[in-house]
């Protein structure tokens, strides 16, 4: 066994004694307050109201932001979730580890147990934890799960006491949900099987019977039929168990509601993780025809409902002004992402990268430039913040708020922004680093973007974006050209050998600047 086996006992036998403690004193007397982390799939920076849309109205994200902190420069750590998703629980960036590309429906689980997460943080300080939504961090042994039994490693090894979960993506097989290590209603005489790499041939495809789809694929997406829909990977058995897209938001905010419920009493870490606004786009009846932008903006109307109803279940229960709550997205946007479902047709003028140039893939602003909005009714500033925050910091801000101490290579790039989210400062980061799905990565220093040379793509083909990749070095000046319109390479290159070096520098470890 190695150092890191002892050292994740030590941490949980000192989680048990603080947790022992914490029962014996009143749970109803804590000030740290709760944490509600909505983070949202393929949300873009102008795809609610609040950030400037006049084609979608979305009040109840827009009461958060009238309420909160909303920031302009906030940022997830990479344009493809998989990533995000482990940079943001680890704080370490996912370039930096093999393995933590966007993951498969079968793959196994992406986060090292004995790694220190956001959600151990939280359960160090005595906090009941929850992660409810999308997953998409692998899960069971390297070679992939048993879907027929204990799913383990999973959500509970990294610190999560309770879990519901879309294993990866809603088009991605297996279409189940998983509740706590155990597929949900699984008959047992019907076992899962699932295949990435052959098909199974007991249920008909997407590619063989497109006259079963109610929903047609643009790209991929043509293997197994699920409810309707074609699927990415094939499956089969499950049947009870098998999700119904429309009912996906209910059921993930109904989770929710009961999490917080449950844990009304004392403190609680909720992670949140909604499935919309990701392909496929199945709105309820509730929300489909609604927007006027098909079913991409009927699901944004879904997410604004989901937000709304969290909402209104911590003002029943009094707890509003003991939960701070953080609103973001994973990636930028993306309209045609696998479904024909006139996402570009009936887009009507609607911006979902707002001013910014690409969207998710792509190493351009758009694809890591995301809303946030942080709430906690007054500790919180309202207005808005310039701030260049990330998400990865999520993990050393905490650990600061409720005192948790973390150990030597724990979240190696995350920084302390807490007063950068409570409004009382601009200023947070020095520098961040932007990773595209290609691998390419930006640098952003002092309102400078370098993006590294590559031999990549320019053009996702199937997406209509922009990667942002090129053979030549790029410089942009976001001050003055927010849209990366003009590369100033060649204009500066002292600030290219600066920021390039710098790079480099990252590359090889976490450069702690102020």
């Amino acid at each position: 066994m190695n150092s890191k086996f002892f050292l994740h006992l030590a941490r949980r036998f000192k989680l048990l004694a603080f947790s022992g403690l914490l029962a014996l004193n009143s749970c109803t007397t804590y000030k740290q307050p709760n944490l509600v982390l909505i983070y949202v799939d393929d949300l873009g920076y102008g795809d609610i109201s609040c950030y400037g849309t006049i084609k979608i109205n979305t009040p109840n994200i827009d009461k958060l932001a009238a309420n909160g902190l909303m920031f302009t420069n906030a940022h997830c750590p990479s344009a493809t979730c998989t990533p995000s998703r482990y940079a943001m629980l680890t704080g370490e960036y996912a370039w930096r580890r093999p393995g933590t590309g966007i993951a498969r429906g079968d793959a196994g689980m992406i986060i090292d147990p004995w790694r220190t997460t956001l959600a151990d943080v939280f359960k160090e300080a005595g906090y009941a934890t929850g992660m409810i939504g999308k997953w998409h961090l692998g899960l069971g042994p390297e070679d992939g799960p048993d879907w027929n039994g204990l799913i383990t490693p999973g959500p509970a090894d990294i610190g999560f006491d309770y879990s519901f979960l879309i294993p990866a993506t809603g088009d991605r097989v297996p279409c189940v949900y998983v509740e706590n290590e155990r597929v949900v209603s699984l008959d047992p005489d019907d076992p899962i099987k699932v295949s990435y790499r052959e098909p199974i041939l007991d249920e008909p495809t997407g590619l063989d019977h497109p006259e079963l789809l109610k929903i047609h694929p643009s790209h991929g997406h043509n293997q197994t039929i699920i409810n309707g829909i074609s699927r990415i990977g094939y499956m089969s058995g499950g049947k009870s168990a098998r999700w119904v897209d429309e009912d996906m938001a209910d059921t993930l905010t109904a989770r929710a509601l009961e999490f917080i419920e449950k844990n009304r009493n004392h403190p609680f870490f909720l992670y949140f993780a909604t499935h919309d606004i990701h392909v496929p786009r199945v709105p309820h009846s509730r929300f489909a025809g609604k927007s006027g932008l098909g079913p991409r903006g009927d699901v944004i109307l879904q997410l604004d409902w989901c937000v709304g109803t969290i909402m209104e279940k911590l003002e029943e229960l009094h707890l509003t002004e003991n939960t701070l709550v953080i609103f973001t997205s994973d990636n930028g946007p993306v309209l045609d992402d696998g479904y024909e479902d006139q996402a570009v047709e009936l887009q009507n003028g609607h911006l979902p990268s707002g001013p910014f140039r690409g969207g998710k893939y792509s190493a351009f602003e758009a694809g890591t430039r995301i809303p946030c909005i942080v709430y906690w009714p007054g500790k919180v500033k309202t207005g808005k913040s310039e701030a260049l925050i990330n998400q990865v910091d999520f993990i050393s801000t905490f650990a600061v708020m409720l005192g948790v101490e973390l150990e030597e290579g724990d979240a190696p790039d995350s920084r302390d922004v807490y007063d950068a989210l409570l409004g009382k400062t601009d200023h947070a980061r020095d520098h961040l680093v932007e990773h595209n799905v290609n691998g390419t990565l930006s640098l952003v220093r002092d309102n400078w973007k370098y993006i590294e040379p590559t031999k990549a793509p320019r053009m996702n083909l199937n997406t209509n974006i922009e990667l942002g990749n090129d053979t030549v070095p790029q410089l942009y000046n976001l001050e003055e050209d927010v849209g990366e319109k003009v590369n100033l390479a060649t204009d500066y290159p002292g600030k290219i050998v600066e920021l390039s070096v710098l790079l480099d520098e990252l590359k090889e470890q976490p450069v702690r600047l102020p």
